[in-house]
């Protein structure tokens, strides 16, 4: 076996709309293509023993036991491989199920796909399933717990942490959108202008100064003391001197903290000896320079979370502790402790299993114990000092004992210090009753406080606090998401694109859309390049200056990644022609209509997807959407125009010279095809088919006909605004035009195009593209010999995999085959080409470059015409 590709899927895909998270393996059985496991001895068995947990999937059998059944009666390779990449998740405490298996056109090679939780998670799964099934092929050892233990450290190391997971699972709830800045725990909610920021539990409304006040302990306390809230006696000191004079001032027993330190780190507590003193401001020094010296409280700790002011939760933490038996010792203790369903590897779980390290062992040592001690039957010994339940510590909810007067208090600090999100730090007896008369006090305000303890408490109600956060950033009416139309096709995206954000910029929005040559903020370029991917639509989303988004979406991200966007408020397909067949398991318009249906499935339920009635196959899906559909058509009576006329549904037609919106039968003018420059005053229908694409589209989200109307007369093709479309230079004697068309369809419309040019010689320069099927290439060439009357053949920068030779003769065997006597020559580089056409450039000649790389063509061309302006000016 071996894997020829590994994809990972971040969004709407082909596999699934609402699965967004999925590993796509193109997995090469080779000689196991012959050997299913009904014909591989013993692999059943070896199966079951190595993962008998697997009894559990069903598979097409619809029973417990399914899968294992399939295996016995016999299942090629690449389906055992997806249930074993699901499995060892589900093994490492990670909830998938879904999965999919189709053979490719390519005898023995399959597509496995399967759905992960954490990216690299996925990735490893892929690897190491293969492993796995080939080590039960062979008959050899594997150590699945390992493994397991392996995609566990990968996850921990990959996830967000508990509290930032939980606002992203409550805003998920909400149908908010969510993007991860970054590897850490940044995290952008909703998109554009209405996007929100948080890390951890710090929000973008968080202040920064109150986050320093908070992360200064000694500030801290002094604000809170001078508000009249009780804290420990105490004072700063940086050395031994200074610490000896505070325990004069305050007795024992006493804590030492590092200033500026989290999580108990070099903390001390409950010191009552000079020796232990000393000790514990060394070990506080290691992570602050200056530490807090204060008076010891007795009680019990309890942490009070204040969200946007308001007291939302409150639990007492525990340190990580066992409770003797009388017979058994600490260490096995530990051992039966860990056992517990609810703790895991990091956070995996409710609770963390709890590690024996220097804190544990200098506990036990204070006590005269060893882990081999037996403690007595009911006698509490605690392994940490701090009860952070990321040592192994566990949380009893008390929200509900919580006193008013506490209450108060709390909200009250939250709004002393200045944090939105604050976690107050309190040691007292209870708090049932107000601090002033337990002789509780506030030991610590946190900024970023962390939720798992009031998520899943080990005792008591367990606390959606992160619905607070978000209700704070995302208040009632206030809206998470920005406008999104999603256009695909194979030709006109980009003319498409650039018309709709026209519509939409001129309608009062800051648009932000992505082209097949940039990615653009109102006109301004941004990024240059093939820009129709997921991470380019993601660049526009997560732009917060963007209130409205216009996405060209081709094929290539959505079969390499998925769509960028999780739904859209208006699809757009312009067409389906022959273009990239061959490639990626593509092979036919059937497979090309699957890619580019995943943007119209993707448009929510009252959205709208635009379809163009006079393309067979975008007509085929129309039944199948769940979202409203309108269509456009270059003939008024096309036979499905009709019958949404009929229906009273809308459309958008060119009839009788003018842009037309119908509903039901009521006609509604938009503008004259002559007045829209991008049509060439009509002459390019191609064009036309475009500017009905964006109409319609404009129209159904609920511009103004008049804002539609201005936008297009006033959207005027150039090298700079549409680069690549029709771009038409006019010089003295002669005329050049460049266009990205380069594929049939693209052709067809130039050669439509052509016939309404006046011209004496058309001369053609063309190239093939590499890795289009052979047939394509050559129809290419038929349709340049129907259209110019000298050709000029060029290279493409990039082969894609043949030789230079190959395509050209290609070229030439279609050329040959237009019925026309064409003279031809060729001229490798595309500049060299296209200066030799210029420099034979005759009266009322018309030269027309198609070309899949433009940028060079273009600016040689703007150069001539400068040069010629400059020659002129001179002559005068």
């Amino acid at each position: 076996m071996r894997i020829e590709k590994i994809q990972v899927l971040r969004g709407p895909n082909i596999w699934s709309i609402r699965r967004k998270k999925l590993i796509q393996m193109r997995l090469n059985l080779e000689e196991l293509e012959d050997f299913p496991t009904n014909k591989i001895d013993g692999f059943r068995e070896r199966i079951e023993a190595l993962l008998p947990s697997m009894h559990a999937h069903r598979c097409s059998e619809g029973e417990a036991g399914g899968f294992f059944k399939r295996v016995e009666m016999g299942t090629w390779m690449g389906h055992v491989i997806e249930h074993i990449a699901l499995e060892i998740q589900h093994l490492a405490g990670m909830s998938v199920g879904f999965g999919r298996t189709r053979e490719t056109k390519t005898p023995g090679t399959y597509n496995v796909v399967f759905d992960y939780v954490e990216e690299k998670v996925g990735v490893f799964a892929a690897e190491e399933s293969v492993k796995i099934a080939q080590a039960l092929i062979d008959n050899t050892d594997y150590n699945i717990a390992d493994c397991v233990q392996k995609l566990k450290e990968i996850r921990e190391q990959e996830r967000l942490g508990p509290s930032t997971g939980s606002i992203v699972e409550e805003a998920v709830s909400r149908d908010i959108p969510w993007i991860r800045l970054g590897r850490n725990s940044l995290v952008q909610l909703g998109y554009g202008v209405n996007q929100q920021r948080f890390q951890a539990t710090i929000t973008g409304n968080t202040s920064s100064i109150a986050v320093d006040i908070a992360c200064n302990k000694e500030l801290t306390k002094k604000m809170l003391d001078d508000a009249a809230i009780p804290v420990p006696t105490g004072g700063l000191v940086s050395d031994v001197e200074q610490l000896e004079s505070v325990i004069k001032k305050i007795g024992y027993p006493i804590v030492i903290k590092p200033l500026d330190g989290n999580h108990g780190r070099g903390q001390t507590i409950n010191v009552n000896d000079w020796e232990t003193a000393k000790i514990g401001l060394e070990h506080a020094q290691n992570v602050s320079r200056r530490v807090i010296v204060e008076k010891y409280v007795t009680g019990f700790d309890f942490r009070v979370l204040v969200i946007n002011h308001k007291m939302v939760a409150a639990a007492r933490r525990v340190p990580a502790h066992i409770i003797g038996d009388g017979e058994n010792n600490i260490q096995y203790l530990i051992d039966l402790e860990n056992q517990d369903p609810r703790r895991g590897y990091g956070h995996e779980n409710v609770l963390t299993e709890i590690k024996v390290d220097k804190d544990t062992n200098e506990l036990l040592e204070k006590l005269e114990y060893s882990l081999e001690t037996i403690p007595q039957k009911g006698e509490i010994v605690y392994l940490k000092s701090t009860a952070n339940l990321s040592t192994g510590g566990t949380s009893i909810d008390v929200t509900e004992m919580v006193h008013p007067d506490n209450i108060t208090m709390m909200e009250r600090i939250s709004r002393i210090i200045g944090l939105d999100v604050c976690g107050v730090d309190v040691m007292a007896e209870n708090l049932t009753q107000p601090l002033k008369e337990s002789g509780g006090a506030i030991l610590e305000v946190n900024a970023a406080p962390g939720f798992r303890m009031h998520l899943a408490p080990s005792e008591g109600l367990p606390r959606n606090v992160a619905a607070p956060v978000v209700d704070m950033l995302y208040p009632q009416g206030k809206a998470c998401r920005i406008p999104i139309m999603a256009v695909t096709g194979t030709n006109g995206k980009t003319t498409t694109t650039r018309i709709l954000s026209h519509i939409v910029k001129n309608s009062g929005y800051r648009v932000g859309f992505t082209t097949s040559d940039g990615i653009y903020i109102q006109n301004t370029m941004l990024s240059k390049g093939d820009t129709t991917g997921p991470l380019s639509a993601e660049f526009i989303l997560k732009d917060p200056t963007v209130e409205f988004a216009v996405l060209e979406t081709a094929r290539g991200g959505i079969l390499r990644s998925g769509l960028g966007f999780s739904r859209c408020d208006v699809g757009i397909l312009t067409n389906i022609k022959e273009d990239h067949l061959g490639l990626n398991d593509i092979h036919s318009l059937k497979d090309l209509t699957r890619v580019k249906r995943v943007v119209l499935d993707s448009v929510k339920k009252d959205g709208w997807a635009i379809l163009n009635a006079d393309d067979e196959y975008s007509m085929k899906i129309k039944n199948d959407l769940e979202c409203q559909v309108a269509i456009f058509s270059m003939d008024e009576n096309n036979p499905y125009i009709q019958k949404y006329a009929r229906e009273g549904k809308t459309t958008c037609v060119f009839e009788d010279g003018y842009v037309t919106i119908k509903k039901g039968e009521w006609k509604i003018r938009i503008e004259k095809v002559k007045n829209i420059p991008i049509t060439m005053e009509g002459k390019a229908r191609f064009m036309i088919e475009n500017v009905l694409a964006a109409s319609l589209a404009a129209y159904v989200y609920g511009f103004e006909i008049q804002n539609i109307a201005l936008a297009l007369t006033t959207f005027i093709p150039s090298a700079q605004l549409t680069p690549g479309r029709l771009n038409i230079f006019k010089f003295k004697n002669f005329k050049v035009m460049i266009d990205f068309a380069h594929n049939p369809a693209g052709y067809e419309a130039i050669e439509d195009f052509l016939k309404n040019v006046e011209s004496n010689k058309k001369i053609g320069i063309i190239s093939g593209v590499g890795d289009r099927r052979d047939e394509d290439i050559r129809e290419c060439g038929k349709i340049a010999g129907r259209m110019f009357d000298h050709i000029i053949i060029r290279s493409e920068k990039h082969l894609r995999g043949r030789e230079e030779e190959e395509i050209n003769n290609l070229l030439i065997e279609g050329i040959n085959s237009s019925g026309r006597e064409v003279s031809y020559e060729i001229i490798p580089k595309e500049i060299e080409a296209l200066k030799h056409a210029m420099s034979m450039a005759e009266d009322g000649m018309f030269i027309t470059a198609l070309s899949d790389v433009l940028t060079n063509a273009i600016e040689l061309v703007q150069d001539y015409q400068h040069r010629e302006m400059l020659e002129d000016n001179h002559t005068l």
